[in-house]
């Protein structure tokens, strides 16, 4: 298998996705909001099923601060379990997910959820509660805070002198909705639901934001604005994995693209070498829609 890293470098063996900041990474945003710094997140080797069906063996993946790693692949090989594994959901059967170079899973509740905290996830389907939009997209911010400012932020509420902070704010302008703030969700498209739901991951800055097929059940205008929130993510220092059926969105937005089947993940490289000169020949056959799985 070859494997090429954010920087370029091609190895034989093994895959570790790390950058030297060329590309796609803002050396100046490789910090969250608590100015830490940013961290890799990869899942090392990880074997992983459910009950007696084995979906993952031995596969390996990367994603470093401020690029964009798309998974290809048929339905049914694993690409949400593995994001799963990434998104610190689910325990891997077998090998390691690390953050940081930590092996998460050898850490104690306490620092796990810490490593936890610094990853988020949107799923196909938006997910919200019954609230306003910025109550959504404040909900990972108050989560992650601790009791007295939860409690403050409580009161504000039922005061209702509660404001937009600054970080939910700019995460509604990343999607496009600053103007929809006080809008109740149930008033919302299914597009614009989604793209609130994008702003709730990416309002607390995490390191790593997990995308499983984001923008599947949506329109061309709605992709476009969260392909953009993507890019701007990117240039925010942070990485993103990004699952996906649309072989021109992985174009659009990936620095590396990575093809999984039942075998593991057959190749990854950057993604103007995944789609023009692909070493596997089965990435050519998926590529091209011949590949019948």
């Amino acid at each position: 298998m070859r494997v090429t890293d954010g920087a370029g470098s091609t190895e034989e063996t093994d895959e570790t996705g790390e950058t030297d900041g060329s590309n796609a990474t803002n050396e100046a945003s490789e910090t969250n909001a608590t100015n830490a710094p940013r961290a890799t997140i990869e899942a090392r080797d990880v074997t992983h099923g459910y009950g007696r069906e084995r979906v993952l063996e031995d596969v390996t993946l990367s994603v470093a601060p401020g690029e964009v790693v798309a998974l290809i692949g048929p339905s049914g090989v694993g690409k949400t379990t593995l994001l799963r594994l990434l998104a610190l959901f689910e325990r891997p059967d077998d090998g390691t997910v690390r953050h940081g170079g930590e092996d998460v899973w050898a850490n104690g509740n306490g620092e796990r959820l810490d490593h936890r905290r610094r990853v988020g996830m949107v799923f196909q389907e938006p997910n919200l509660f019954g609230a306003s939009v910025r109550q959504n997209v404040a909900y990972g911010l108050r989560v992650r805070q601790g009791w007295p400012e939860r409690v403050r932020h409580s009161f504000a509420s039922i005061l209702g002198s509660a404001s937009t902070s600054p970080a939910v704010a700019q995460a509604l302008e990343a999607v496009g909705l600053e103007s929809y703030a006080d809008r109740d969700v149930d008033s919302l498209s299914g597009g614009e639901a989604q793209r609130v739901a994008f702003a709730r991951a990416l309002a607390y800055d995490p390191d790593v934001l997990v995308l499983d097929e984001p923008t599947s059940e949506l329109d061309p205008r709605n992709t476009a604005i969260l392909e953009d929130a993507v890019r701007t993510a990117r240039a925010n220092g942070i990485g993103v994995a990004l699952a996906t059926h649309d072989m021109h969105q992985a174009r659009r937005v990936a620095d590396r693209v990575g093809l999984l089947l039942d075998d593991g993940i057959v190749e990854i490289d950057e993604t103007d070498t995944i789609f023009e000169d692909p070493s596997d020949d089965r990435t050519r056959q998926f590529i091209r829609g011949d590949l019948v799985y």
